[in-house]
């Protein structure tokens, strides 16, 4: 059976040497900060049901941040329906706010594990059956995300811009 490669990948479990995390908290800190499902999911690598996230069939635009240190990891224009189940996207946001590793903790099937790069949290995992144009799959808990929509705010400048009505400006007529 041919292993998936993928750059920069590591045994999932296995701490880097490399540059610690930003974010660090005991056990017990994460079991308090997180509902048991989040905890499960993130911190002890749990994978939620198919089609029981809130987030499988969200179609608003927005940001996914990761829900255990707000890092943002995945944005809606990636979003995709991939019929598995559980949110996919075919990029993260940016490769340096994920960590990827092998986990061989399936005897069937060796996957890679996609975790968040400021505080280790497991999000899920990435497959190479994605779409165009990078042909990945990130297939990520819902319960690891937390969604934060966006907003058509009007820039103060632009308002600004437009500002009081000026002397020259029509008058508004009124009919009696």
């Amino acid at each position: 059976m041919a292993l998936p490669v993928f750059s920069g990948h590591r045994v999932a479990g296995e701490e880097s040497p490399g540059e610690p995390r930003k974010v660090q908290k005991t056990d017990a800190e994460w079991a308090k900060q997180l509902t048991p499902a989040q905890y499960l999911v993130t911190r002890q690598k749990a994978t939620e049901p198919a089609y029981s996230g809130k987030y499988v069939n969200n179609h608003t635009k927005g940001i996914y941040h990761c829900v255990c240190c707000d890092a943002e990891v995945f944005a809606s224009r990636t979003k995709f329906e991939s019929g598995t189940g559980w949110p996919s996207f075919w990029s993260p946001i940016s490769e340096e706010n994920l960590v990827k590793a092998m986990d061989y903790h399936r005897a069937d099937e060796v996957r890679v594990e996609v975790m968040c790069s400021t505080c280790g949290a497991h999000l899920g995992h990435v497959f190479r059956d994605g779409p165009a144009p990078t042909g990945l799959r990130y297939c990520i808990n819902s319960v690891a995300l937390k969604f934060v929509p966006t907003t058509a705010k009007v820039a103060p400048a632009a308002k600004k811009k437009a500002g009081p009505a000026s002397k020259s400006s029509p008058k508004r007529v009124t009919r009696r």
